[in-house]
């Protein structure tokens, strides 16, 4: 069964796959754009994502599959992608990852993008149980529920947490993205750790947040986290360009809890990375982070604002916590590949349900 992604290297759709490659499902490869704009590992932007490329390439695939990465199409655009699939014949499957795009304060986009993915789709699929209640609500369709697959490779997983004393506390800034409100957030950890014996917040920040060529450059918000580090003796913020991989990896190690200063949003890559590593997570209780994978702490904060004092009783939790013995990395990676086959075998039947009943009318 060949299926067309968009995007295919991505992690999340690499680890659809079954382990073994047992599920019979060969996942085309990204096409490179010829201009050579791209992302690291090639995805960005879907060169498939387009009409004249799905009626000239339908022969080499049998469902298409979209994830994500329809950002940059208008609405009209992916309402003729949907044609285009009816056209030849091709079932459409679309993930709903992002109810809410993170980087978009304004809904209205978003909305209408996924609108025409939705509408047009055969079969839909999505995360969380809440996140498929809000799409049938929203649009009267039923989306199947199969979790996130693990981010981080087994054999990293396996590698031991490093052995230190102290508990930190971490939150990133990256690069601040929409849905985030990393400065209320942070000074509500400073205050936290402050009360905490051996305990130290470590704020991250990509570089570009202070260079004034950058799209992302945001000096007022980049001091404000800069000045934590100068008047709290506990907390530590550090400036650097994007991760690796390794690089983040290693962050997320370094950590006993992540802190995810979302207000809105649908889901996170970041907290399965987590879950990979062994690290806690303090989530939102905005979205539905919490319903994904082992329990994770939880706390007020959406778009009117931060609940601060729930915020400091989950950091407290999970500094109370921290002694209890966490699960062999052996646990995690049986655990998180017994996943793995489900997820890869739960796709296989989605794509056969798709391919029975065609293109939707």
């Amino acid at each position: 069964m060949r299926v067309a992604s968009v995007p295919a290297s991505h992690v999340y759709v690499r680890h659809l796959a079954d382990p073994g490659g047992r599920d019979g499902v060969v996942r085309l490869a990204d096409v490179p754009p010829a201009d050579g704009a791209k992302v690291p590992g090639g995805w960005w932007p879907p060169v498939i994502l387009d009409a004249d490329w799905i009626r000239a390439n339908h022969e080499t695939f049998d469902a298409f599959h979209v994830h994500f990465g329809f950002d940059a199409k208008t609405p009209e655009e992916l309402r003729e992608v949907v044609a285009a699939l009816r056209e030849c014949g091709r079932p459409l499957v679309v993930t709903v990852h992002d109810l809410r795009n993170p980087h978009h304060a304004d809904v209205a986009l978003h909305d209408r993008q996924l609108t025409e993915l939705v509408r047009g789709a055969t079969a839909l699929v999505t995360l969380t149980p809440g996140a498929a209640a809000a799409i049938e609500a929203r649009w009267g369709r039923r989306a199947r529920v199969i979790p996130h697959p693990h981010v981080v490779e087994p054999a990293r997983m396996r590698r031991p947490r490093p052995a230190r004393s102290g508990f930190v506390v971490g939150v990133h800034a990256k690069s601040l993205r929409a849905n985030m409100d990393v400065p209320a957030v942070a000074a509500a950890l400073a205050e936290t750790v402050a009360e905490l014996p051996d305990a130290t917040l470590r704020i991250d920040l990509h570089d570009e947040l202070l260079d004034p060529d950058d799209h992302w450059y945001a000096p007022d918000v980049a001091e404000e986290l800069l000045a934590l580090g100068r008047t709290h003796e506990a907390v530590e913020v550090r400036v650097h360009p994007y991760f690796s991989d390794d690089e983040l990896w290693d962050y997320l190690q370094e950590l006993d809890v992540s802190v995810l200063p979302y207000r809105f949003g649908t889901h996170s890559g970041w907290l399965e990375a987590c879950h990979d590593l062994g690290t806690a997570v303090v989530v939102p209780d905005c979205g539905h982070y919490a319903e994904q994978g082992p329990p994770c702490l939880l706390h007020h904060h959406d778009e009117d604002g931060l609940d601060a004092a729930s915020l400091r009783a989950a950091v407290r939790a999970a500094h109370a916590d921290r002694a209890a013995p966490r699960k062999s990395p052996e646990v995690r990676i049986a655990r998180r590949l017994g996943e793995r086959r489900a997820i890869a075998a739960a796709h296989r039947e989605v794509y056969e349900a798709a391919l029975a009943a065609g293109p939707r009318p």
